[in-house]
């Protein structure tokens, strides 16, 4: 599952103040825990991570490039992180790669595409935040169906981020003021849709969006959407499959390869599902897939 949490202030960041916000995100992530701080000791990420795919000490996190100028922490799994690095490898040339993880992939992706393009060539589940030296900005992104939490927004002076807002509790710069407007939503809807949090000047990143965050914290972009569900939704009304046929043998080859794609990890894998009719087609698929038919 992983975690992560940091900020970004004017002043000095007081030592040990990430770890301690990453440390109320432990759940996450009981395999290891790590910080990064800029030069300037302003800026802080940190990360707590459940070892999924490469479980050597190449995956720790936040990881980043040999140059020091790119930093990555990230939460989540990149299913087609391997046609990533030999796409990066046939543009690129030769490599260095510590590992084989896909955290260093999108951390080479970002470096080499930017933040745009690299969203869209992402099949996965996440929310990260990458810091940049050449654009002087920090981004914060997430999944296109929004699985992976994450949580941002500036208070007292200091940009406070993490995958759980218990994270974000743990700065003294935090202020718990309920958001009444938010308040009444949940009164409403039964949860605190996207973009509100239940506190006030802290947000939910949306689905399919991203964030960009510079000087020192104190400018804020607005949020950015990189994936339209709506827009997809659309085009197949607008180009309806006729064939039944075809749309079968579609339907089959993408749950294969799919279900393939989630296999991938360096742990053990079973299946804890409910026994309808679609856990029993995922279940049927990881059976395939186990027996290479």
């Amino acid at each position: 599952m992983c975690g992560i949490t940091g900020f970004w202030a004017k002043e000095e960041a007081k030592e040990g103040l990430a770890l301690r916000m990453a440390a109320r995100i432990q759940t996450r992530g009981p395999d290891d825990a790590g910080d990064w701080h800029s030069g300037d000791e302003t800026l802080a990420l940190a990360h707590r991570r459940l070892a999924i795919v490469d479980l050597s000490p190449a995956g720790h996190q936040p990881m980043a490039t040999f140059c020091g100028q790119h930093v990555l922490a990230f939460n989540g799994e990149i299913y087609n992180h391997e046609d990533l690095r030999s796409e990066l490898e046939a543009e690129l040339g030769q490599i260095q790669w510590r590992g084989h993880s896909d955290t260093e992939v999108l951390l080479h992706g970002l470096r080499h595409w930017g933040i745009e393009l690299t969203l869209t060539k992402l099949n996965g589940m996440f929310a990260f935040a990458y810091w940049s030296e050449r654009d002087k900005a920090l981004f914060l992104a997430r999944d296109r169906m929004g699985e992976k939490p994450l949580y941002f927004g500036k208070q007292n002076g200091a940009f406070l981020f993490g995958s759980e807002l218990k994270s974000l509790k743990a700065h003294p710069r935090f202020s718990a003021d309920i958001d009444r407007d938010a308040l009444a939503l949940y009164m409403r809807h039964n949860y605190i849709p996207a973009p509100y949090s239940i506190y006030q000047n802290i947000h939910k990143l949306k689905p399919a969006h991203y964030v960009v965050i510079s000087n020192h914290g104190q400018n804020i972009s607005e949020q950015r959407c990189y994936w339209d569900l709506k827009e997809i939704a659309n085009h197949g009304l607008a180009n309806q499959v006729t064939d039944e046929r075809q749309a079968l043998e579609d339907l089959d080859g993408l749950l294969k390869d799919s279900v393939k794609r989630r296999m991938m990890a360096d742990v053990p894998l079973g299946a804890f599902l409910s026994g309808g009719y679609d856990s029993t087609t995922v279940a049927a698929l990881m059976q395939v897939q186990a027996l290479n038919l």
